[in-house]
């Protein structure tokens, strides 16, 4: 206990009286509290928190908003959560050059709200709808957009990090620098490039009963200069596919699928299809092979499994219960990785259960997306 107060009396030296606590109920990681939180405002604070730690041989968790700090193996214990949530805000936002350097605790929808204001976005568009900037990064989690604009990586020109022990790191992608997935340690900020943002942005929505079906309307609109093609494949049958257009033309599809053109997205567009009480499966395939594989998936779990994510793209993610026996995972697993095999598909449970999560093979954070 000693310990402890002497290390938080530390930690209230580095980030302040009401940015250093012991850790609640709500602090936990892989299901055990961490003992200590501490929410530091800068790079300087955030090194001199990873110091102590290290120097204490403290094990430590960042956290953004936490959407996704279960995801994967669960952690085998947790001292202290960094916080990245006062690391918030935007600068040398360079419209001309299109881009702009951001803190990564940033909230996304915040960047968002202020590049709009001046006729930009990051074009991406993570389901989790707390997402920091650097979580997002930390692991590049991608949304619908990804279709057209690929990962959040891609818009990177280059990050600043605290490594592990404390010291102050960057990387642009080049010569020896580590890739995103490599940085171990706490990303600070990160310039990104930007895009124009859309005057108009229409969504044509199709039924599709079957996989079979959905991936033929996937392959139709793949003709069509869209900016996204998403399947939300529930397990009663009624399936729909939508297409996003982004300042093109969405009536030759509208026509040709006899479907209406809508400004909004549908309710399920840039959402997860499972909650932290299931099993969350993502599935990658070609585009023309992701029917045989939600079929692979029906055959192996004895019946329809919900599946929702990128038709044009091959990546969806699947739902089993998450009372489901841990024997029966692998098992269905394993019915899936044999039919993707030969299809070069992956097939990896993201998220499940902790008590089940510790028994069963989970991905690793290069594998979420």
């Amino acid at each position: 206990m000693a310990l402890l107060d002497a290390l938080l009396d530390a930690l209230v030296d580095i980030c302040g009286p009401d940015y250093a606590r012991a850790g609640r109920s709500v602090d936990a990681v892989g299901g055990h509290r961490a003992g200590l939180v501490a929410v530091p405002a800068t790079t300087q604070a955030v090194s001199d928190v990873l110091q102590l730690a290290a120097a204490e041989s403290l094990r430590v968790v960042a956290r953004g908003s936490g959407s996704k700090i279960d995801w994967g193996t669960p952690s085998s214990g947790v001292d202290l959560i960094l916080d990245t949530g006062r690391l918030n805000g935007l600068w040398s936002h360079d419209v001309s050059a299109a881009s702009v350097e951001v803190a990564t605790g940033t909230p996304v929808r915040s960047l968002q709200a202020a590049l709009a204001l001046r006729g930009q976005r990051l074009p991406v568009d993570p389901p989790s709808r707390t997402a920091t900037v650097g979580g997002m990064l930390a692991v590049n989690e991608s949304g619908p957009l990804r279709y057209r604009f690929r990962t959040p990586a891609e818009h990177v020109d280059r990050v600043s990090y605290i490594d592990r022990a404390g010291d102050a790191g960057f990387s642009d992608g080049e010569g020896d620098s580590p890739g995103l997935a490599e940085i171990a340690g706490v990303i600070t900020s990160a310039l990104l490039r930007l895009q124009p943002l859309p005057r108009a942005r229409r969504w044509v929505v199709a039924p599709a009963s079957t996989p079979v079906q959905a991936a033929k309307l996937a392959a139709e609109a793949a003709q069509s200069g869209v900016s996204a093609i998403e399947t939300d494949l529930p397990d009663d049958g009624e399936g729909v596919v939508a297409a996003l257009f982004e300042d093109t033309d969405p009536y030759p599809l509208a026509t040709a699928w006899k479907a209406t053109v809508s400004p909004t997205a549908p309710s399920w567009w840039g959402r997860y299809p499972f909650t932290a009480t299931d099993v969350a499966l993502r599935l990658s395939v070609a585009p023309d092979d992701l029917a045989a594989t939600v079929y692979a998936l029906a055959d192996a779990a004895g019946g329809p499994v919900p599946v929702r994510g990128s038709a044009g793209l091959g990546m969806v993610h699947a739902v089993l219960p998450g009372t489901i026996p841990a024997d029966q995972v692998s098992r269905i697993l394993d019915a899936v990785r044999h039919v993707l095999l030969a299809r070069n598909g992956h097939a990896v449970v993201v998220a499940a259960p902790i008590a089940l999560a510790r028994q069963i093979e989970m991905a690793s954070p290069h594998e979420f997306f």
